[in-house]
């Protein structure tokens, strides 16, 4: 399984959401600290769910970091979250 799909069934496991985009852009960051090659080290996450009602930009954040958990979260490089109801 590759660390998009495993973004991808964790986020979708843990919030039902109603939209969820998961975008590998290592590519753009070819060069930098942190970028593999073959990709999957900087990731774009769109993420859309009713369970993020009323809780706080931190909480969310939290959220999302404990459903990937720390196995995942210590192989992305970057991950850019941008999270809502």
């Amino acid at each position: 399984m590759t660390r998009t799909d495993a973004i991808r069934a964790a986020l979708e496991g843990a919030f039902a959401p109603t939209r969820l985009e998961v975008v590998d852009e290592s590519e753009r960051h070819r060069g930098h600290a942190g970028y593999q090659e073959g990709g999957e080290s900087h990731f774009r996450v769109v993420i859309r769910a009713p369970s993020f009602a009323g809780q706080s930009r931190l909480a969310r954040h939290r959220a999302v970091h404990e459903a990937l958990g720390p196995d995942l979260v210590t192989a992305i490089h970057a991950l850019s979250l941008d999270i809502d109801a």
